[in-house]
């Protein structure tokens, strides 16, 4: 989940700068002072105007002569890119900005997740359900909280791809980044539900080829992924008056 920073000086260099964007300490409409970066940072001139290029093909930076460099408005940014959702999440853990984002992506799956696993009913291979059965069984085995996530993403991922439509499958791009968040804040809480008898019930409905049973059980799998994060949310609001 971390491309950039597995790239050498160039990515952890697009990453730090990424950061610096998203915690306001190179605000919207900031000129970038390239010589000042580049000596805090440690890196060639070379490095930061490549590292530039990256956060410029996502729409948080702009080059103008007579400008320079400068941070574009939030309203510009390429907000479905996976590294600006997974930096947006990592700059934002445990914020109200937080809280407000995964509430987007709840939204999104609601809209996306239902009607692409009535497809994945229909178009399912003996492959599609065999990668859905393996992610469920991982899902049911006990790990760590990494375990658990990457069970839970590859379910999902293996859904879309149960679709057979492409446009479709890239949407994993967009849900991966959010609900690996999600599920760390989840999987790492005490108490939180089973998962497994929900993503039971898709993968039943889809193994039946049962478009409508399908729909309900992802419904009904999202609601469950909401009322997790609401009740560990709920209970630090609560922590947090009860400090006050």
């Amino acid at each position: 989940m971390q491309p950039y920073a597995r790239r050498g000086v160039h990515g952890q260099t697009v990453e730090t700068l990424a950061r610096k964007i998203l915690s306001g300490s190179l605000p919207e409409g900031a000129t970038l002072d390239m010589v000042a970066l580049q000596q805090e940072m440690d890196v060639s001139l070379t490095a930061l105007r490549e590292s530039l290029k990256v956060l410029a093909a996502k729409g948080m930076v702009d080059a103008r002569q007579k400008r320079g460099t400068f941070v574009r408005p939030r309203a510009q940014w390429n907000l479905l890119d996976a590294d600006v959702l997974r930096w947006q999440f990592a700059s934002s853990t445990g914020s109200a900005v937080d809280v407000a984002l995964l509430r987007n992506l709840g939204e999104v799956r609601g809209i996306v997740e239902p009607a692409a696993v009535r497809l994945a009913a229909e178009r399912r291979t003996d492959a599609d359900l065999q990668a859905l059965a393996t992610a469920l069984e991982a899902m049911g085995h006990e790990g760590d909280a990494a375990h658990a996530i990457e069970a839970d993403l590859a379910f999902h991922r293996a859904l879309l791809t149960a679709t057979h439509n492409e446009l479709l499958e890239r949407m994993e791009m967009v849900i991966e980044s959010g609900l690996a968040h999600r599920d760390q804040i989840v999987h790492s809480a005490p108490h939180s539900e089973d998962p497994v008898p929900s993503h039971r019930a898709v993968l039943d409905a889809v193994r039946a080829g049962d478009p409508d049973a399908a729909e309900r059980a992802m419904k009904s799998l999202l609601t469950q992924a909401m009322r997790d994060l609401d009740k560990i949310h709920g209970s630090h609001d609560d922590k947090d008056t009860q400090d006050q």
